[in-house]
Parts: C-alpha cells; structure tokens; sequence
C-alpha cells in the first residue's frame, strides 16, 4: 500500500457503489434494506474507489461491520485490513467496546482476513443463508449454508 489512500464517509450509489456493495452481499434487497442503518463509508487510492464499508452501530457496546468488499482486482494488498482497522477506530470513536462481523462459512478469505485482524469466532448461525437468501450461493465450490459471527474487543 504505497499509494494515496483515503476512507472517508460517503452517500453515495453508483454503479462501482453498487457492484462492490453485491460482491460481499450478493443479495440486492437485503443490502438496500440494511443499507439505511448504516453509516457507509469508501475507500480510495489515488481518487480511484477500490473499496467499501458499511458499519452498523447495534447498541451504545456494539458495532457491526455490516459489508466489507475489495475489488478484486486490488485484493491481497492490505486494504481489507485497512478497513477493518478503520472499523476499529470507529466503533472507539462512538464509544463502542466491541466490533463484530458475520460471514459465510465458505468465504475462506473473509475468515482468513478476520482472524489475521484480531477477531474470534463467536458462534455458527447454522443456515443463516438458506433461510434469509432466495437463491443458493456456491462458494469455493460448496453451498454456503450457514454464518460464523466473529467479534473483537476495541477498547
């Protein structure tokens, strides 16, 4: 990460918002739901948006990372783990004491990302995606069924 990088809140929707939203939740009605909820914010280098993340604040202890997505393009180079440091420093900020997230059991990099950063497993949602998505997501070559929730503590 030699460049110019920048994560700084944003409102906006466009198309590259969109995809990236859609690359870590494939589920277009769930993300337009929890979206409101959510302070959004985007991450650049050199002016060019590379990333995104949505933070969710759960109650005055607790706050979600509720979307986290890289383009896949620029994946492997420090900028998830830059995001989630951001979150970290967030949730601080807002007087939470613990950063949570929840994942699929078959996203391989995401918990390999988490983990590296400092969280722990939680618990299982088992079938979490079978229940909440319409469609089946195939992940690594398996159906993904159910969700790891992972937290951390930030004070």
């Amino acid at each position: 990460m030699n460049n110019d990088i920048m994560i700084i809140p944003t409102s906006q929707m466009t198309k590259e918002h969109r995809q990236l939203y859609l690359n870590a939740d494939p589920d277009e009605q769930l993300v337009k739901q929890y979206l409101p909820r959510c302070s959004p914010f985007e991450l650049r280098v050199d002016d060019e948006l590379i990333g995104v993340i949505l933070l969710e604040p759960l109650d005055k202890q607790t706050v979600e990372i509720k979307n986290l997505a890289i383009d896949p393009q620029w994946q492997h180079h420090g900028y998830g783990k830059a995001l989630v440091q951001f979150a970290k420093r967030y949730a601080r900020l807002h007087g939470a004491s613990t950063l949570v997230v929840g994942t699929g059991s078959t996203s391989m990099a995401s918990l390999l990302l988490y983990q590296k950063c400092g969280f722990r497993i939680t618990n299982v949602d088992r079938d979490f995606f079978t229940r909440h998505y319409q469609q089946p997501i195939y992940e690594n070559g398996i159906r993904l069924r159910d969700m790891v929730r992972l937290a951390m503590t930030v004070k």
